[in-house]
């Protein structure tokens, strides 16, 4: 995923110690219930769209825009499939280290371009839609989203370990 300005600009005084960071997937479906996923350019493995959101920008934007920005495929979100606190800090090659704290939505593919999905910016390698029973390796972030964006029912997220 390509740096946010606002990230570029943080680090200057930050430095590349842990920032904690929002993001947001989404795991898109055409009508005929395939999953869209990208081949990403930072590591080479396919996975859902993603991305951080701009300051100010409500998660189902940040996600309609990455989905577009990405693949080429305008997208309705439909709903909050889980938030989850991502329990590992990643640490990219340049040393920066971030945690994130994700939003997961269900997308819907809208209009002519639904199935005309294409690389549509650096980021991507390969997009392609899916068949949920012939998806590529995926890492148990991108599965642990589609089974939970496939089945119906309120959004997960992760139980309270500890009470007050």
């Amino acid at each position: 995923m390509a740096t946010p300005d606002f990230i570029r600009d943080l680090r200057v005084s930050a430095g590349h110690q842990l920032l904690f960071l929002p993001g947001v997937s989404a795991v898109v479906f055409d009508d005929t219930g395939r999953v869209l996923l990208g081949r990403r350019a930072d590591t080479g493995n396919w996975s859902i769209i993603g991305g951080i959101p701009e300051p100010g920008e409500q998660p189902a934007d940040c996600a309609v825009r990455e989905v577009w920005e990405e693949t080429g495929v305008r997208c309705v979100p439909d709903r909050v499939v889980l938030v989850q606190a991502l329990e590992k800090p990643v640490t990219y090659p340049n040393g920066d280290i971030c945690q994130y704290m994700d939003v997961t939505l269900r997308c819907t593919a809208t209009g002519e371009a639904a199935g005309a999905a294409r690389v549509n910016d650096d980021e991507s390698l390969e997009v392609a839609w899916f068949g949920t029973d012939e998806l590529p390796p995926l890492r148990e972030f991108a599965l642990f989203r589609i089974k939970q964006a496939s089945a119906e029912g309120p959004a997960w997220f992760e139980p309270a370990t500890a009470s007050p």
